[in-house]
C-alpha cells in the first residue's frame, strides 16, 4: 500500500498549536490535501494519549482510523481515494551548541 503522508505532527496540547489540531480536524484536512497517513505527534502527552485512544481504533497492522461516531457527517472521499489512517508517531528535539552556533534536529518516532 502507498501512502500520501504527514508525519509531522502536534496536537493541540502543544505550544504554539491550534487547539483544532484533533483527530477530527486533521483528517479532514487530510482528505482536502490528498494525504492518507497522518502521524499522531506528541504520543507521550497523556492528555493527548487518552484522546487518541477514545477518538481512534485499531485498522490494518499498526495504523488506525477515526471512530464512526467521531468523523464528520459531510466527510466525503473523493472517487478511488484511500481512506486516512494514523500511525503513532512522537518528536525528541536535540537543541546543541558547536562552533558559536545553534543546531536542531528534529527525530520522527513511529
Amino acid at each position: 500500500m502507498r501512502f500520501v503522508a504527514d508525519l509531522h505532527i502536534h496536537s493541540h496540547y502543544s505550544m504554539a498549536t491550534s487547539r483544532d489540531c484533533n483527530p477530527e480536524n486533521l483528517q479532514q484536512w487530510a482528505i482536502y490535501k490528498g494525504i492518507t497517513l497522518i502521524g499522531t505527534g506528541d504520543f507521550t502527552h497523556p492528555g493527548w494519549r487518552e484522546e487518541l485512544q477514545t477518538k481512534l481504533e485499531p485498522a490494518e497492522e499498526g495504523l488506525y482510523r477515526l471512530q464512526p461516531d467521531f468523523r464528520r457527517p459531510d466527510e466525503e472521499h473523493p472517487p478511488g481515494s484511500l481512506p486516512v489512517r494514523f500511525v503513532v508517531t512522537g518528536e525528541i528535539s536535540s537543541i546543541y551548541k558547536k562552533d558559536g552556533r545553534v543546531h536542531k534536529v528534529h527525530h520522527l518516532l513511529i
